[in-house]
């Protein structure tokens, strides 16, 4: 798991925030039909950018509902989607919630799909109606945000914490290391030193790769930081956290 239950979003290191126009819960539809879960907060600009969340195993966790707060906040129209409307439906869940189980039942086609809709919510009146759109996502949807790059949204850069971009086998098509060549936007990746689920000569791997391709990247690795320290809570994380930040905002090309 990346984040305790008790984890919440990194407050921006920003002065002044401009408030949010609204945020709520909502429920979006899939062009198979599928209904998943989303919370959607709007900036008060009205050509602001925006950003679609891919949350961490555990789906759509206050902690990223938090965080799609904290956007809007600096100026970033933001939707949180949850990834297991197709195998756990539209109730509210407890901490008891057997993630992990719906996890293994995730399908390229199926996230794909949401994700579409997801964009499509962002694009719209109700989402803020956002001319540029990026993504972000964390642990294993930090992979899937990296691999947005890859797909048909025209986005106009992903953003992945904590993503493991290396093989984890023979079979691994879905490795960033090995799409990066189809990638077709910039892309950001923040990690942790002392991550050791992601090997240093696998971020720089995954830097060589896009850079044979062409693709504009940036990878930062915060020396003595561990997976997720992306969290209000570890204040010894607090500058990488704050500067995780800065780059995400200068990444999408809001003030900071």
């Amino acid at each position: 798991m990346c984040f305790e239950t008790t984890a919440r979003a990194p407050l921006p290191p920003i002065a002044g925030g401009a408030g949010i126009a609204g945020s709520d819960h909502v429920v979006l539809e899939a062009s198979d039909g599928n209904r998943f879960n989303a919370f959607s907060a709007r900036a008060t600009q009205p050509d602001a950018p925006a950003i679609m969340i891919l949350p961490d195993a555990r789906g759509l966790h206050p902690f990223f509902e938090d965080l799609a707060k904290r956007f809007a906040e600096a100026g970033v129209h933001a939707t949180a989607m949850d990834h297991f409307g197709r195998t756990a439906g539209l109730d509210e869940r407890d901490a008891d919630f057997d993630f992990m189980t719906h996890v293994k039942q995730m399908t390229v086609d199926g996230t794909g799909a949401d994700t579409t809709a997801t964009i499509a919510h962002i694009r719209s009146e109700a989402g803020g109606r956002a001319q540029r759109v990026y993504s972000v996502g964390f642990c294993m949807a930090g992979r899937l945000s990296f691999n947005q790059a890859a797909s048909d949204h025209g986005l106009a850069g992903v953003i992945g914490f904590y993503g493991p971009p290396q093989e984890r086998g023979p079979d691994d098509d879905s490795a960033p290391v090995r799409l990066a060549p189809n990638y077709r936007c910039p892309v950001l990746g923040l990690f942790g030193g002392a991550d050791e689920s992601i090997p240093r000569d696998a971020i720089d791997g995954f830097k060589r790769a896009l850079d044979d391709t062409g693709v504009q990247s940036e990878m930062v690795v915060y020396d003595g930081a561990t997976h997720s320290f992306f969290d209000r809570k570890f204040g010894e994380y607090r500058e990488a956290c704050d500067d995780a930040w800065l780059r995400m905002l200068r990444f999408i090309g809001t003030p900071a």
